[in-house]
């Protein structure tokens, strides 16, 4: 008696991929789509950034801008002050270029605060001397700093706050749409017409947030910006 041989069927249909295969297709796509999101991303931030320009430039030299005036009991300043407080600003400029710490300092009252963009918190001219002594023997050594002026306030005739776009440079001046920080002076008369810094402040201008705050809500944009 003879034993017959059973042939299996033969398979139907498409077999199903292996789960490692569908893994890895799974990874494909999501990486392709992460891909896709980043340079969606980095393109935006480029146009963001590229349409950030400023239309406030200010101006180059201090004296050249009109100083608002709002007299006091103490009476009202004069054309002398105006030149006075833009003599101290130069001659702090000029000294941080010469990478003196100490005349640097002397710019300022003994008690004067100084905020970075970063946010440390310098008190006294003490502090602000030592800080920069650091500094321009560290790596702001060889800086200068370049300033725009946007505005000059008297409050009677013995303070002053002086707004400005500034920035540290080596070499070539940066011009003043490529200046990155804005900056508060605040001055003070102490004795006879001796002025000197009581307070400073210093903000890096964020320009891509700025960009999407104004896009967001354009009531937001200064008045100087539209």
């Amino acid at each position: 008696m003879s034993t017959a041989t059973v042939t299996p069927p033969e398979p139907t249909g498409t077999p199903a991929p292996p789960r490692r295969s569908r893994r890895r297709t799974v990874k494909r796509v999501l990486g392709a789509t992460a891909l896709a999101l980043t340079v969606a991303a980095g393109s935006a931030y480029l146009w963001l950034d590229a349409t950030s320009d400023i239309h406030n430039l200010g101006q180059s030299d201090c004296t050249v801008v009109t100083p608002d005036i709002t007299p006091t009991a103490a009476g009202a300043p004069t054309a002398d002050d105006h030149r006075a407080v833009c003599d101290v600003l130069r001659s702090m400029t000029d000294a941080w270029g010469r990478g003196d710490a100490t005349a640097y300092g002397e710019h300022f009252t003994p008690n004067a605060t100084y905020t970075t963009y970063i946010g440390t918190h310098y008190q006294g001219r003490k502090d602000i001397t030592a800080a920069h002594r650091a500094l321009f023997d560290g790596f702001l050594k060889n800086t200068r700093l370049a300033d725009s002026f946007l505005g000059i306030r008297f409050y009677g005739p013995d303070t002053a706050i002086v707004t400005t776009r500034g920035d540290t440079y080596t070499g070539t001046p940066k011009k003043p749409s490529e200046l990155s920080k804005t900056q508060t002076y605040t001055l003070i008369r102490q004795s006879g017409r001796d002025w000197r810094i009581a307070a400073f402040h210093n903000t890096k201008r964020q320009s891509v947030m700025e960009r999407i705050s104004f896009l967001w809500d354009p009531s937001t944009k200064p008045e100087a910006e539209k």
